[in-house]
């Protein structure tokens, strides 16, 4: 698999004396995999008095950071099994980050020894995932190894509490029951290595009902219905609410229930966030450290749904008129384009990237149309139109998700005609885009007409904007909207 990631061995000391490899890596779709000797036996001195040679014996395969903002993956699946031979850009292992699927390549040759963590769980970013040795004397070792590192096993979940032990008086939650999928015509929507899979065992994916998130095809739903026996998994004990002891205190008992969770509703189903979902949560959290206001404006649409319709035979959508228009008037207004991140400084943003909300399957992403105020709407379209398709294949490079100035949501072609948007950290200001509707309005000499109008609201931050600011961007945007030419320029 090609790859456009590179990794950059460099030496540096350690506290005593010893060198240690350090990498650094540029994120891609095909990420390669980072590895750290973890063992090394140094060779004895030469006469001439030089260092001793250091050959690595075991190395770390450790969880990679495939975004700026993902602080642990999920592994999807193992590509290669314990005791398969490794070659170099060879894939290994597809790690779900906080925003997509991703293949993992070693950058070494060698032995995957042992896999410490396994498919469905978890583990931070920089922890060993698996052991790679350089030989078949140093797998027994490694696995001695892997299996002193099970010891203490990862989470599932990043976002769901451990259990607490079952209590003999409680009866236990019933276990979760698999979401019927509906039969007919449908997209299949599933992971790359079950693609992979599907296409080497010849299965068609469509005809598969699959098991995980929101009827996501997982790789052992391929090997199912290719007839492959799947891998025994560990059972997790089930969930049992604590009973007080007999004879309690009252008060004690009152401020135990006072924060302890409510007990679970019979016939419920605890469903913990995917890796997605946990980072918005995350995100969602630290846009509420930050002071914003909202500001709303009428538009008359009239003009820009005359356009649109001229303009949507050639694969033009009212969403990416909407962007066009947001960079045009950024560009005037580039302070509501502006970053704080550190509450004392802010930044003004050479390039005017929209970032456009889109729902996918178990989550929100926000792909970004890059340098939006110098592309014409027909190439922005064509953008757009791969950005939507590779983020609900969850293929997105980080660049892709994670470098929008400006954010943009529509929830009007849902005909929701106002709601509030939250403020993505690290942006300036988003807008929320309502339905345009036919209004009864009067003009200044008092005559009445109908005329398509639709409400944005703009979140803003008040450390950087402030009301004249968005003010005036929302009159010059309103002022393009109501007057498209310039939009086909």
């Amino acid at each position: 698999m090609a790859s456009s990631s590179s990794l950059l061995p460099s030496r540096s000391a350690s506290a005593n004396g010893n060198p240690i490899l350090s990498s650094s890596a540029s994120i891609s779709s095909s990420a390669r995999i980072l590895i750290r000797r973890s063992a090394a036996v140094p060779v004895r001195r030469h006469r001439s008095g030089a260092p001793p040679a250091v050959r690595a014996k075991i190395r770390e395969i450790f969880m990679p950071a495939l975004s700026s903002t993902m602080t642990e993956g999920k592994i999807v699946s193992w590509v290669k099994a314990e005791g398969d031979r490794l070659n170099k850009g060879e894939s290994v292992v597809v790690v779900e980050s906080d925003k997509a699927d991703m293949d993992v390549e070693t950058f070494y040759d060698g032995i995957l020894a042992a896999i410490v963590v396994p498919e469905g769980q978890t583990a931070p970013v920089g922890a060993a995932i698996g052991l790679l040795a350089e030989s078949e004397e140093e797998v027994a070792e490694a696995r001695s190894r892997a299996q002193s590192q099970t010891q203490a096993p990862p989470h599932s979940s990043p976002s769901a509490p451990s259990p607490p032990p079952p209590s003999p008086a409680a009866a236990a939650v019933p276990a979760p029951q698999k979401v019927a999928v509906p039969d007919g015509p449908r997209k299949a929507v599933a992971t790359p290595y079950a693609k992979k899979l599907a296409k080497q065992h010849k299965v068609d994916i469509g005809s598969i009902v699959g098991t995980g998130s929101y009827g996501r095809v997982t790789p052992s739903d391929v090997e199912a219905a290719a007839g492959i026996a799947p891998k025994a998994a560990a059972a997790s004990p089930p969930y049992a609410p604590t009973v007080p002891a007999v004879g309690a205190p009252a008060a004690a008992l009152a401020s135990k229930s006072a924060s302890a969770p409510s007990a679970p509703v019979p016939g419920a189903t605890v469903v913990p966030f995917t890796t997605m979902q946990a980072a918005v949560s995350k995100n969602m959290l630290e846009s509420l450290s930050v002071p914003t206001f909202r500001v709303g404006y009428p538009l008359v649409t009239d003009a820009l749904d005359s356009l649109y319709e001229k303009v949507k035979p050639k694969g033009v959508t009212m969403t990416v008129l909407l962007a066009k228009a947001a960079a045009m008037a950024l560009a005037q207004h580039p302070v509501v384009n502006s970053t704080c991140k550190d509450g004392k400084s802010f930044t003004y943003n050479n390039s005017i990237n929209i970032a456009i909300a889109v729902a996918i399957d178990g989550g929100l992403i926000t792909p970004v149309l890059q340098d939006a105020d110098k592309l014409d709407i027909y190439l922005l379209s064509q953008r757009w139109k791969e950005l939507v398709g590779k983020a609900r294949s969850k293929q997105l490079q980080p660049n892709e998700y994670n470098s929008g100035t400006f954010t943009l949501s529509n929830l009007g072609m849902f005909g929701v005609d106002r709601f509030d948007a939250i403020l993505p950290p690290g942006q300036g200001a988003i807008m929320a885009v309502g339905a345009s509707k036919p209004t009864v309005v009067a003009d200044a000499d008092g005559f009445f007409s109908v005329k398509n109008k639709m409400l944005v609201n703009v979140t803003a931050d008040h450390r950087i904007i402030y009301g004249a600011d968005l003010a005036a961007f929302l009159q010059t945007f309103a002022k393009i909207v109501e007057n498209p030419d310039g939009l086909t320029l």
